[in-house]
């Protein structure tokens, strides 16, 4: 069977006015960090690559990971293969990196409290992993950056405050400051530490000046945020104070401001709210722009660029938003604090263009920016990133871009932190596989986990419990290259409310313009296991529309119930995602109802026994003299085993009676997934969740994103066909 990826063969168009690039950044690699450890070493520790850069030459990472408190080393001398190079124990938590030369100088938060912080700057050789010298710098530093020239390190001491004082209210003593440190033929000279006093600068809490980030441009001169003050200042290679302005407001339309409802509406507002800027880069000698991650008091969702002078040359408002929604990336959990959260920002010029990357950091993905007019940029991608991007290092003449993705998953069973490496190509780009761009209304969407084919070469998505207040039903048009969401149908009850207590995992054509849904029950939280006849308009009839499980089936029910649902004749099948109580071990039902004669069946599936964790169905769906399922294991990234397609000869789906011994069917594998959830670069992503099947043996395949909720909120969606 020939492979034929839509994600590889597409051309990007987020919005139409996007502008397509003859070149494109793709992700060639992904790195678990947790590979550094040293062999023998606990691999269940948390792992954090934060902040990260390249030595001289572009062929050895260095990144900072706090919880190991070590400096990390990746080699990256073939960039499609990283490699590990170990890591270099630090006496307390990094906090940021610059290497100049092939030398690592590292920020090392040392604090015994919030009230008596220290720290030290520290150089390395990262060749060998020799310490060559440390400066104490008097707090708790934060960003830590380096001169073009590299002649000196500007440290961002922050001397953070307890989010536990005062609900996180400053001021709160110490103040920060800025300290700057000559870097003497790749030394570190302590005695030219200059001190430059922030205070008496913002309007909000003067007295405690809180650096978060720093940037240097080709004059020497560094631009610092002062984050929970909202301001911005400019200050010489002298450590004088050229220039300071309050960063701003932003008022925000067209936003989903409401937490926890577990919906994405976006027809709401926000005033005046500040910018609160994290990251910041030059992008010459007279703009920078700022990642406006916000704090306690904001967060405008967006970024900006700002003239040294203090004019505002351009903010991007709701636009970088509506970008991430569109591609099913919008971190609903953190609609009433700050949206997507761009926390990182970087510049770099490749191949004469000047590029600004913006990291949305609870969206997990990087914005990609044409700055050629910076009044004016162009949003020309969206890179899929790992969990939580921080910090990102630029090697233009390789053509590649690095990014440092600080979210380890570990604790709840997700994926571990990772390092991708992305590099710029000639031809499309890979991603996104599909948007809602181009629709006539802002479509919000995720967590999808069934699909289904209609005969006019449409395919029909849901979306699960995640989303437990807008059930929707997703129509995408899969002939576009990213497949398109062209329309959804919002699935409600006859009073016009969203259908609750309902977690569709599959989705079947009813033959009369409708459909039928699968609900995975969870009777701990009154869902019921249970069918719904939908309509075309999303209607589910009062009665009519429901067809709940049998007892002689609800008397052995799990949590783990339909995940998939398809139409063959008169009859329903459901696959049943793992064994329910009176299961043979490694054994499932394909679960049977006839619409005519009302009877249920089932026949028993085996599935593969798991190395770790479980294995269960996810889909099924009939094509042809088959019927087809998903059987996947809930492991991520380089720990995942199975994730396949088998198939299973409609002459063995006789149904028999529940309660009763039910038959085994034969099944026959299709196509192992792996290769193809590794084909663009990234890692395994656990939930493969649906499968449909064109009338020409097209199969297509998406992965099940989790609503962005302790997940990257990347979504895989590609084809290939079936014999």
């Amino acid at each position: 069977m020939s492979l034929r990826l839509a994600c590889l063969t597409s051309a990007l168009a987020l919005t139409a006015g996007l502008a397509h690039a003859e070149k494109s950044f793709n992700r060639i690699a992904s790195f678990p960090v947790v590979k550094n450890m040293a062999e023998g070493s606990d691999m269940t520790r948390e792992t954090s690559p934060e902040i990260l850069d390249v030595t001289a030459d572009g062929m050895t990472l260095a990144y900072t990971d706090s919880p190991l408190e070590a400096l990390g080393l990746v080699d990256i001398t073939d960039p499609a293969n990283p490699a590990p190079k170990g890591a270099i124990a630090l006496p307390g938590e990094p906090t940021s990196v610059a290497v100049i030369g092939s030398v690592a100088y590292v920020g090392v938060n040392t604090s015994e409290s919030y009230t008596h912080p220290s720290g030290q700057l520290m150089a390395f050789n990262t060749t060998d992993g020799t310490e060559i010298g440390s400066c104490d710098i008097g707090g708790q530093p934060d960003s830590v950056a380096k001169s073009k020239d590299g002649t000196f390190i500007s440290v961002a001491i922050e001397n953070e405050r307890d989010e536990d004082l005062n609900d996180g209210v400053i001021p709160q003593m110490p103040a920060g400051n800025l300290v700057m440190i000559n870097t003497p033929e790749g030394g570190l000279d302590c005695d030219s530490m200059a001190v430059v006093d922030l205070t008496g600068l913002a309007e909000i809490a003067p007295s405690d000046p809180e650096p978060e980030y720093v940037s240097i441009n080709s004059l020497g001169e560094t631009v610092v945020t002062l984050q929970e003050n909202n301001h911005l200042a400019v200050v010489s290679r002298d450590g004088e104070i050229l220039n300071h302005f309050s960063a701003g407001t932003v008022d925000l339309e067209g936003i989903d401001a409401t937490d926890e409802r577990g919906a994405l509406i976006f027809t709401e507002s926000q005033q005046g709210r500040k910018r609160e800027p994290d990251a910041v880069t030059w992008i010459n000698d007279d703009m920078f722009a700022i990642a406006n991650e916000g704090d306690y008091e904001g967060g405008s969702r967006g970024w900006s660029i700002f003239n040294k002078d203090g004019t505002l040359v351009y903010d991007s408002g709701v636009d970088f938003e509506h970008a991430v929604i569109q591609i099913g990336h919008y971190p609903d959990k953190r609609s009433d604090a700050k949206g997507i959260e761009p926390e990182s920002v970087t510049f770099a010029e490749y191949d004469g263009t000047p590029y600004v990357f913006v990291g949305a950091e609870r969206a997990s993905v990087v914005g990609v920016y044409d700055v050629t007019d910076p009044a004016n940029p162009v949003l020309t991608q969206l890179l899929p990133s790992g969990t939580g991007p921080e910090g990102y290092a630029v090697i233009p003449d390789r053509g590649l871009l690095i990014s440092a993705n600080e979210k380890d998953l570990l604790e709840d069973g997700g994926a571990r932190a990772h390092v991708m490496i992305y590099q710029q190509q000639d031809g499309a780009a890979v991603y996104p596989h599909l948007t809602s761009a181009g629709a006539d209304e802002l479509i919000g969407w995720g967590a999808l986990s069934g699909l289904v084919a209609d005969d006019d070469g449409m395919l029909y998505a849901v979306n699960d419990s995640f989303y437990g207040f807008q059930p929707s039903i997703f129509k995408i048009d899969p002939s576009q290259t990213p497949a398109r969401i062209v329309d959804v149908i919002r699935v409600h009850r006859a009073n016009g409310d969203a259908a609750q207590k309902l977690d569709m995992e599959g989705i079947t054509l009813d033959g009369k313009g409708g459909f039928y849904v699968a609900s995975e029950g969870r009777m701990e939280r009154a869902i019921p296991h249970a069918i719904y006849h939908v309509e075309a308009d999303g209607l589910i009839k009062t009665n009519k529309g429901e067809i709940p499980i049998p007892a002689e089936l609800l008397a052995h029910e799990k949590r783990f119930g339909f995940e998939g649902i398809t139409k063959v004749g008169d009859t329903l099948w459901m696959a049943v995602q793992r064994e329910w109580k009176d299961d043979p071990a490694d054994h499932v039902k394909l679960v049977s109802y006839n619409l005519e004669t009302k009877e249920w069946g089932a026949v028993l599936y085996p599935k593969e026994a798991p190395e770790t964790g479980w294995v269960g169905l996810s889909e099924i769906v009939a094509h042809g003299d088959y019927v087809y399922v998903i059987e996947r294991d809930n492991q991520h990234d380089f720990r995942a085993v199975t994730k396949k397609i088998y198939r299973i000869p409609l002459a063995d789906m006789q149904p028999a009676p529940l309660g009763g011994e039910l038959p085994v069917v034969t099944k026959e594998l299709v196509r192992d997934l792996l290769p193809d959830l590794t084909s663009t670069g990234g890692y395994v992503l656990d939930k493969v969740e649906g499968l449909a099947i064109q009338k020409d043996g097209t199969a297509w395949v998406v992965t099940d994103n989790d609503g962005v909720d302790d997940s990257s909120g990347e979504t895989m969606f590609w084809s290939f066909k079936v014999e």
